[in-house]
Parts: structure tokens; C-alpha cells; sequence
């Protein structure tokens, strides 16, 4: 009994044929239609997103004269570094000194246009011992003065008009 079992199950075994397997890299011709439009596509978006990366205005990547005063005439300067990250966005970092008169400026500027610089972050002030901090959105404007753009929230935390200007 124990021999006939285990011949018929040998023989099971053996009689047994393996199933082909199915060529993974066959495709199907509408399969191919398929992956050679989702290549073109692909490029497509692609070269969009190249396109949305790029500036619209001028780039002001590099470094730029930064000024600080408190009437339009004397003043400190010293330097903001703009770096760009993307479509006409800038990360800047910079400050001016004089003596004991800092001025340190720390964000992000969106180009609106040619004349306008929205910039979020901090504008730090430290005159004559006293430290002023600016945290609120606020823009540079290009007032037509010269090579600038100023910044338009201009009076400082004591009630004083501060002019701050980036140079291009």
C-alpha cells in the first residue's frame, strides 16, 4: 500500500508539466501606443516646468549696495546678497555698519516688477544702543530717485523716518 502510494505519487509529480510563463517584455501594440505618449508627455511637462522656473524680469542674483539713513543725504552702507531659488523669488541676507549702528536685513523679495520688491522677513536695527525689529510683509519701490528701490514702510519703532534703499 505504501509503495503504490508513493509510485502514484511520484508519478503525479512527474506527469505534472510546468506552465509556461508569460514574457514579462511582451507588450500589448495599444500598450506601446500608451507608453510613447506618456514619454512625449513627460517632455512636455518637463520643459514646462523648465519654463516656470525661469525669471520673467531681470535676475538680481549677486550681491547689491545696501544704504541706510535717517535724512536722504549721509548715511552707512554695506551689502545684500540676493540669491534666487525661483521664478523672480530671492532669498537675501546683508547688513550695513557704522560704528555701533547696525542695520541687518533677512528674508525672501518676490519681484513684482521693474519698480516693485515685495520682501518678507526681519529688518533689524540697532541705533544708537536701541534695537528696532520690522517683521511685517512690506515692499521696495523704486521711487525714481535714482538706481534704488526704498523701502516704504519708513518710520522706525521710535516714530523716526528711516530711509533704506537696495542699489541695482
Amino acid at each position: 500500500m505504501k509503495k503504490a502510494f508513493l509510485i502514484t505519487s511520484a508519478f503525479t509529480l512527474l506527469s505534472c508539466s510546468k506552465k509556461e510563463l508569460k514574457n514579462v517584455n511582451d507588450v500589448s501594440p495599444e500598450n506601446k501606443k500608451i507608453e510613447s505618449i506618456n514619454v512625449e508627455r513627460q517632455k512636455l511637462n518637463d520643459s514646462i516646468a523648465i519654463r516656470n522656473q525661469q525669471n520673467v524680469l531681470t535676475d538680481l542674483s549677486g550681491k547689491h549696495q545696501l544704504k541706510f539713513s535717517s535724512d536722504e543725504t549721509t548715511g552707512f552702507t554695506g551689502t545684500l546678497t540676493f540669491k534666487n531659488f525661483g521664478r523672480d523669488l530671492y532669498n537675501v541676507a546683508g547688513n550695513a555698519k557704522s560704528g555701533t549702528n547696525i542695520l541687518e536685513i533677512k528674508g525672501t523679495v518676490k519681484r513684482v516688477t521693474e519698480k516693485h520688491l515685495n520682501f518678507e522677513g526681519e529688518i533689524t536695527q540697532k541705533i544708537n544702543g536701541t534695537i528696532y525689529k520690522r517683521t511685517k510683509p512690506t515692499t521696495f519701490f523704486n521711487e525714481g530717485k535714482g538706481n534704488f528701490w526704498r523701502l516704504q514702510n519708513k518710520v522706525n519703532g521710535s516714530g523716526f523716518v528711516d530711509y533704506i534703499d537696495l542699489y541695482y
